[in-house]
């Protein structure tokens, strides 16, 4: 029997409504999952203008309520996090080890109308009577999601919240994982972190696992920067908007890094103009990592480059679900990793359009819709 619930149905023009779906049982290797929180970020802000209608939402955790009659490693019961790197693990991409580009089950392989082989039968969830699509193949932002077993992870903590696990599923792991798995930064090295927003804090948490001996976060906002504190910087900068590259900030980057540059600089913002700014960062052969997804054509000096260095731009940390989530979960439990601390408001799904504009004006490191 169908489950009516709400869910938060943007028509890709740039606006949304909380609407009733229908979701029923999952097919052979599905699960249905009772959410329980899910996180917001600005991709899910910006997807309200991807031209397409759908259900709202990539971060999120919940309880698996029904299996289906292939999934022999889930039970109804099993709290889990939610993952958009669903994978086949038989493509190339995942016999490289690159499950987050997967080639089959992968939103990155999505066609024309954003349905791939990752993405749940497209008759198991409709709205007025027609199948609708899930953003990411996930959808979070409903009471209810159906979801290939592939995209959760059993989450093992018996201490950790749901709105702490939810931020795992993409800020979390991006952050942490493009300074573990994409950059590989070494213990005793500098690392820079433009942007102390929901992944930049997790960038500077990353570091701090990592041994990094000196973490210099960059933003605006002078409150973002305390915080930045509180998650492991050494030492910060308070930029101004005027600096055109951040370039004057580079400067003083250098003088905290004996005048050469930090090792790995890590740009965490989201603006174009900052895409190469993290270049202006680093020491020659030093690495910048643009973690943040800039898509738009963007202009750089080449002499910024100069000499030998790295200019990397990952996909979600590299994930490999299976492996990086549980290990999350262990720094959480030991006590290396915060979660509770990056959530600065929870909202119910009704207060979905104050999260956005919360979000917008930078008020929250994370901000996390609550189900019942």
């Amino acid at each position: 029997m169908p489950i009516t619930c709400k869910a938060a149905i943007t028509n890709g023009l740039g606006s949304f409504k909380i609407e009733n779906i229908q979701v029923g049982d999952p097919q052979p290797d599905e699960v249905l999952v009772k959410m329980r929180a899910a996180g917001l970020c600005h991709t899910d802000y910006d997807s309200l203008s991807w031209g397409k209608q759908l259900i709202i939402g990539h971060e999120g955790a919940g309880v698996i309520v029904k299996t289906g009659s292939e999934v022999q490693d889930l039970t109804p019961g099993d709290h889990v996090i939610l993952t958009w790197a669903m994978h086949c693990g038989r493509c190339f991409q995942c016999l490289e080890g690159n499950q987050h580009l997967c080639e089959v089950a992968s939103p990155v392989a999505a066609g024309d109308n954003g349905y791939t082989p990752g993405h749940a039968g497209r008759s198991g969830t409709t709205f007025n009577g027609t199948p609708v699509l899930r953003s990411f193949n996930l959808g979070t932002m409903a009471e209810y999601t159906l979801v290939k077993s592939s995209a959760v992870v059993k989450n093992s903590s018996a201490k950790m919240s749901f709105p702490a696990a939810s931020i795992i599923s993409c800020g979390v792991m991006t952050g942490y994982g493009s300074v573990i798995n994409a950059a590989k930064v070494k213990a005793g090295s500098s690392v820079v972190v433009l942007g102390t927003g929901g992944v930049g804090l997790n960038v500077i948490q990353g570091a701090k696992i990592a041994g990094a001996k000196r973490i210099i976060a960059i933003d605006i906002n002078a409150a973002r920067l305390e915080m930045a504190k509180q998650f492991g910087a050494t030492h910060t900068i308070a930029a101004h908007p005027a600096d055109k590259g951040l370039l004057k900030a580079a400067m003083m980057v250098k003088e905290l890094t004996e005048g050469r540059g930090a090792d790995y600089a890590f740009e965490c913002t989201a603006i174009p103009d900052l895409g190469a700014a993290p270049l202006a960062m680093v020491r020659n052969a030093g690495t910048a990592v643009q973690v943040s997804g800039i898509e738009q054509e963007i202009v750089i000096d080449m002499r910024l480059f100069e000499w030998d260095k790295i200019y990397i731009n990952p996909l979600y940390g590299k994930c490999r679900p299976q492996i990086d989530f549980p290990e999350i979960v262990s720094l959480y439990e030991g006590g290396q990793l915060m979660l509770e601390e990056m959530i600065t408001t929870t909202y119910s799904l009704n207060q979905l359009d104050k999260a956005f504009d919360d979000m917008l004006q930078g008020k929250n490191a994370k901000g996390v819709i609550v189900f019942d």
